[in-house]
């Protein structure tokens, strides 16, 4: 069963309208340094490749790469999230502030780093190490009324509410109980915090996710449908979407249910699609778009995503050139 096609003029429709729509995204930002190089060796020390270093450069990671998605797609966007008081916390506001992305909602914590990923890759964009900079216990106390008082400022002006939960600390029920009531609420969710969403519009897991929130095996359209249902039950969320790789997704509501096929014809790195996926999402439902258009709109831009490298975003000429 698919999800009805949308056309080229509903399509573009939806995306003109993505122009200063005011979105509010909160949880855990990040920054993600790439160290690349060349290996021509492997070092006499111990059996790991020898990278002879040629280049370095940053990006936005986790709801700061959900942050600047909206802002590519056209939106306006304000950004509640948790940093720490560090080098990494000043590059990530360096670089939120280079993409017209306001700080005024980060909450700096001097008892954690700011979540950093360094991944050491090829001039191939082949990874050869990953090191993560992080705390990811929930922030409690004055950290987590410092988020509370900044998502209830920002909340009240917003078309739609998406929360980025990477289990970095920023996301607590406390701050997702601010968030309820002021609908469309999109979750790209963590497992361990699933009783936090319940009242959620959307949440958007990936089939892993749902598979682990189910204990249903996904392999078919039938599993999808069938972990979908389940999964709303036990999330007790208003609607799910079952993002399935290179199967696509499956969009499951009560008013409506169906795949959409994957759109993507090549694929170099899906770091970020999810990312990309939650933020198209969010700006179509605040344009107007039922769910089904939405998942659809969502699923055309993560097939041009995951042929760029890194966490990557998509412009709307990309999306509209799609269809």
């Amino acid at each position: 069963m698919h999800l009805p096609s949308l056309s080229a003029t509903r399509a573009h429709e939806l995306v003109d309208r993505f122009p200063a729509l005011p979105i509010l995204v909160v949880g855990d930002v990040m920054i993600d340094r790439f160290i690349v190089g060349s290996v021509t060796r492997i070092s006499p020390e111990a059996p790991v490749p020898i990278v002879r270093f040629k280049s370095e450069h940053l990006r936005l990671g986790g709801a700061a790469n959900v942050a600047n998605n909206v802002a590519v797609l056209g939106g306006r966007v304000e950004l509640v999230g948790l940093v720490g008081v560090d080098a990494a916390g000043a590059r990530l506001r360096e670089q939120l502030a280079a993409a017209g992305i306001g700080v005024d909602g980060l909450v700096a914590d001097p008892a954690r780093p700011t979540t950093e990923k360094v991944r050491v890759v090829t001039e191939r964009n082949q990874q050869v190490a990953r090191v993560d900079y992080e705390h990811d216990i929930d922030c409690d106390g004055d950290v987590e009324r410092a988020i509370v008082d900044r998502v209830r400022r920002a909340r009240a002006n917003a078309k739609a509410i998406l929360v980025s939960d990477y289990l970095k600390g920023a996301v607590t029920r406390t701050v997702i109980e601010a968030l309820l009531s002021h609908a469309p609420l999109v979750v790209d969710p963590k497992i361990p915090h699933l009783a936090c969403y319940a009242g959620a519009t959307l949440i958007t897991p990936n089939h892993h996710e749902a598979e682990t929130a189910t204990h249903i095996r996904i392999r078919t359209d039938d599993d999808a449908r069938e972990a979908a249902r389940a999964f709303r039950a036990t999330a007790r969320c208003h609607a799910a979407l079952v993002t399935r790789g290179e199967h696509g997704l499956w969009l499951s509501s009560d008013s409506v249910e169906g795949s959409s096929p994957a759109a993507a014809r090549e694929v170099a790195d899906v770091t970020g699609a999810g990312d990309t996926v939650v933020a198209t999402l969010a700006l179509a439902l605040a344009a107007g778009a039922s769910l089904a258009e939405a998942a659809v709109l969502a699923n055309h831009a993560a097939g041009i995503v995951v042929a760029k490298f890194g966490p990557a975003t998509v412009t709307p000429d990309e999306l509209r050139a799609a269809f």
